[in-house]
């Protein structure tokens, strides 16, 4: 059965498959960019000419924009089955060289991006008692690592809203999951699409050689590891249109996307449920 589904950040990477693939799957895709007649007047004519894509304006950072572009759907559409909430932005540096307004642009993106769609798009759904919001996370979102610190830290929060909303909204009918992609050969990877990067290189320089060394080593072992499991980004669309098709009530609420974690990561979101059902228990009885 065909849904309309609103996708975030589709001018590259895992948003632009998966509005491709979930179209080409016969779902009704409103594929969600900037500066649609700007930079990104190119993404939006390629995607615009298939069929089955609507390509609607939308910053996730400004909550006009989000209420405006909601509102258009809505009122066109009637109703958005499914919300894909994929635009972010990537960030990497010693923690101490951020600036807390660097810190405060990824998280417009990341963590408030997301809020604003959510609020965007729930009170149709409830109204509605259905609904699938994916929200895409990383590999590390259970964890973190040295020079991803504000990056994964907004990927954590995101996490924290798939979770405590899954048993807000059941009663609604609307379902939450989160995807944990790892890392993949996408815009936002491999230095094309800008990200939000330390930027104190007066810190950066007091760190010394070591620092760079161990970041340039962690760099490395990603990209190395990335070729080794010849990670795929279609890998991630089509993740999306299975738990797209799946049946209501069968979705998990965590749906881990990478070989290279062999694995590890499926272990840690199984132990991570087992511990929070045993702490529950505890404040329960």
């Amino acid at each position: 059965m065909s849904k309309t589904i609103f996708i975030t950040g589709t001018s590259t990477g895992f948003g632009k498959l998966t509005a491709v693939t979930l179209a080409k799957a016969g779902h009704n895709v409103i594929a969600g960019m900037r500066n649609v007649t700007g930079k990104n007047k190119s993404a939006a004519e390629e995607l615009g000419a298939i069929a089955n894509i609507e390509v609607v304006e939308i910053d996730v950072t400004s909550d006009e924009s989000v209420k405006l572009a909601f509102e258009k759907v809505l009122n066109k559409y009637g109703h958005i089955d499914v919300l894909i909430n994929n635009a972010a932005v990537s960030g990497f540096g010693l923690l101490e060289a951020f600036s807390l307004e660097q810190v405060r642009k990824m998280f417009e993106v990341n963590f408030y991006g997301v809020l604003r769609t959510y609020q965007a798009v729930l009170p149709a759904m409830r109204e509605a008692k259905n609904g699938l919001i994916i929200n895409i996370t990383s590999g590390a979102s259970g964890h973190t690592l040295p020079f991803m610190i504000p990056y994964l830290a907004s990927k954590f929060t995101v996490e924290s809203i798939t979770e405590g909303l899954q048993d807000e909204l059941k009663d609604y009918g609307i379902e939450n999951v989160s995807i944990q992609p790892g890392v993949y050969p996408t815009e936002m990877t491999n230095g094309a699409k800008t990200g939000v990067d330390a930027d104190k290189p007066e810190i950066i320089a007091a760190y010394g050689d070591a620092a760079t060394q161990q970041f340039n080593a962690l760099g490395a072992a990603l990209f190395g590891k990335m070729d080794q499991f010849k990670m795929d980004p279609q890998t991630i669309a089509d993740g999306i249109l299975n738990l797209v098709n799946m049946k209501k009530g069968e979705r998990p609420l965590r749906y881990p996307l990478d070989a290279i974690a062999q694995g590890t990561d499926k272990e840690f979101i199984k132990a991570r449920a087992d511990i929070k059902a045993k702490w529950l228990a505890a404040y329960s009885n």
